[in-house]
């Protein structure tokens, strides 16, 4: 049965259910929503139907929409959001009392948390700031919105030297959560696989998303000519950023086209943010499509070959030579895989690619 068949059916079970999110847009129709390969991914790896899927996918787009609108009335009571995929609602955290019931009546579930998202954002802040001082056994920090806690991820058995770090970073040590990870994490790239562009035909990674002239892809990639998957001439890096962040663009020649799709014919139809604990997909040269969820934003990940900061991370399965693959939420794109380990893979947000590359998606 194709996918457009089976939307209208998702959708009238999420609503009979109440599993969209009230007050926000109706998702996309079913000419625009998904292709027959991302749903079968869903169901493999988050072990759904295709209805459940498509009916996940629906509710996660109206929680997005509606956490935008939240954070911005909120303002600094407003103390993160994650999605529930339990009731199929957004739960948010507010650390004024006052305002829970005003959270309850847009439709989302209301927590009272200590800590504002300003709060952890700058929590943060500063300990990207003192990042030179941190031992080589912390791999990374980030704000998780689940907890409303910042995160920092530790090799096993060295949490021992996480309190000198934070001592020296001056961070409120009860707005921090130590945990153990289990290995650092390493770059993803020169594997060989399908879908696959080449640098200075050597190395290979993965594209990206299709922008104005070009794709954009991960960083670390770069510098350098490129070759695409066929080996023909494609074009070469005009802009890298890594360290720090994990985006390049890549400018291709006349021989290419971008098109606004990824290269199993989904349609990219925009950027919209997809919230905490949300389904997202990815596509690489090594792993093709894997499916999980969005677990943590704002992460700062400490690779051997340079931190980067701002990333998001997920349990999407990931390999080396997916690098600079794209991650997408429905028909939203999310951000290029730059990295992990055998439990989280990191993308780097698409947006703040977009602006500081100065190009636009290609929609399809």
């Amino acid at each position: 049965m194709k996918i457009t068949k089976l939307l209208g059916v998702a959708a009238a079970a999420a609503l009979a259910t109440g599993a969209l999110v009230t007050g926000t847009p109706a998702a996309a129709s079913s000419d625009t929503l998904l292709n027959t390969e991302m749903v079968p991914a869903l169901q493999r790896d988050l072990g759904l139907t295709a209805g459940q899927a498509l009916a996940r996918i629906q509710s996660e787009t109206a929680a997005g929409v509606l956490e935008q609108s939240l954070a911005s009335a909120l303002a600094g009571s407003f103390g993160g959001a994650s999605y529930n995929e339990a009731t199929g609602k957004l739960r948010v955290g507010v650390t004024d009392a006052a305002k829970l019931g005003q959270v309850a009546a847009s439709g989302a579930e209301a927590e009272l948390v200590r800590f504002s998202a300003a709060q952890l954002d700058s929590t943060v802040d500063k300990l990207n700031a003192g990042e030179r001082a941190a031992d080589g056994a912390i791999t990374g920090w980030g704000v998780d919105t689940k907890t409303n806690r910042v995160t920092l991820n530790v090799l096993p058995g060295k949490s021992g030297v996480v309190d000198s770090y934070l001592e020296k970073t001056g961070v409120d040590k009860t707005a921090v959560a130590v945990v153990e990870t289990t290995s650092a994490p390493t770059l993803k790239y020169d594997v060989r696989g399908g879908d696959a562009y080449y640098i200075n035909n050597s190395s290979r990674c993965s594209i990206g998303f299709s922008v104005s002239g070009g794709f954009l892809t991960a960083g670390h990639c770069g510098p350098g000519t490129v070759t695409g998957s066929n080996r023909v001439a494609m074009g070469s890096f005009s802009r890298v950023s890594f360290p720090s962040n994990d985006y390049a663009s890549v400018r291709v020649n006349s021989n290419w086209t971008p098109r606004g799709v990824i290269n199993n014919g989904t349609r990219v139809s925009g950027s919209n943010v997809a919230a905490t604990g949300a389904s997202v997909c990815k596509s690489g040269s090594t792993t093709g499509w894997t499916c999980g969820t969005v677990g943590a934003k704002n992460q700062t990940v400490r690779y051997a070959e340079g931190t980067v900061y701002g990333m998001t991370a997920t349990n999407v399965r990931s390999q080396a030579g997916d690098s600079g693959g794209s991650f997408i939420a429905g028909n939203q794109a999310q951000g290029m895989l730059s990295g992990g380990n055998s439990s989280v893979t990191y993308f780097f947000p698409v947006r703040p690619a977009l602006s500081a590359t100065g190009t636009s998606l290609v929609l399809g």
